[in-house]
């Protein structure tokens, strides 16, 4: 049993960076326009000012994904390329079930056939797709995407694909190349 094998993803867009605090900070805004005069006064039976319980409130619904959004991982485990993408998108491909010779790195803007369309099953916000999507083309795919330059497109004998956008795309193609060949002796 091999350690794991680490490849870091690709870092995140400042789109998907700050998409949660400034949806915070306008939900917040909002509240205060709305609400203005309830949320200013204190109760003497409730020395909280409903103004605090607000903006915890509305913090809390938007931290989850925000911390969600920073767990990604790409590793491979025992032979099988393991994704975590989001924390709740998890998905494991065996080398022998990937098309490798077939398997590019790609610039999204250029191939748009292969830009995820209809989430399925997954997370996205601008810059950032996890998850199975229905791609333009048609096919499913799973997604860890963090960019849109450099991506690397694994297609699967099954005819779907996994997209995944790590820091460095050549070399974990070169690894899931060496144990495709590995198995095959």
């Amino acid at each position: 049993m091999a350690a794991p094998q680490e490849f870091e993803p690709a870092p995140l867009s400042r789109a998907a960076l700050w998409f949660f605090p400034a949806l915070w900070l306008a939900l917040v805004v909002m509240n205060l326009l709305l609400r203005h005069d309830t949320l200013l006064r204190a109760t003497p039976t409730n020395p909280v000012p409903p103004w605090l319980v607000m903006l915890f409130g509305v913090a809390l619904v938007v931290v989850g994904p925000f911390i969600l959004l920073q767990v990604r991982r790409i590793r491979i485990v025992d032979g099988v390329l393991a994704i975590n993408a989001a924390g709740l998108f998890a998905h494991k491909v065996s080398p022998r079930d990937l098309d490798l010779d077939s398997a590019r790195i790609i610039d999204l803007d250029e191939h748009d056939e292969l830009k995820p369309r209809l989430r399925l099953w997954g997370f996205g916000l601008p810059g950032f797709h996890a998850g199975h999507y229905l791609l333009r083309n048609r096919a499913r795919a799973f997604c860890l995407l963090t960019r849109r330059a450099k991506v690397l497109v694994l297609p699967r004998r099954d005819g779907r694909f996994v997209l995944l956008s790590p820091e460095k795309p050549q070399a974990l193609l070169d690894r899931l190349r060496e144990l495709a060949a590995s198995r095959r002796r």
